[in-house]
């Protein structure tokens, strides 16, 4: 049970540090700092879309129209530390049979 719960929580941690990569990396490119014409960038920003993507799409069928600003990012990293708080009381009442 522990092996699950550890693995769900480094997954969870991956999709965290994916979202934040790409939230930085869009910004990078809002401001002109990173020229979106170089192969590796363009590659990058594609594979970084094509995880995240069918995460966002949900919430942003949810969500209102904020004009040029994408919440769904957010939305996700708060559903992530969310599931991330859950198994981590899980992981203690795996040990220590109490919760927080």
């Amino acid at each position: 049970m522990l092996i699950l719960i550890d693995l769900l929580s480094y997954l969870l941690w991956a999709a965290w540090i994916v979202i934040i990569v790409q939230i930085v990396l869009s910004w990078l490119v809002a401001f002109n700092i990173v020229n979106t014409y170089n192969p590796f960038v363009r590659g990058l920003l594609r594979g970084l879309g094509r995880m995240t993507e069918p995460v966002y799409r949900p919430i942003r069928r949810i969500l209102p129209d904020f004009g040029g600003v994408d919440f769904s990012p957010m939305v996700v990293l708060l559903l992530i530390a969310l599931l991330q708080r859950l198994l981590f009381d899980m992981r203690l009442q795996a040990i220590f049979g109490t919760t927080t």
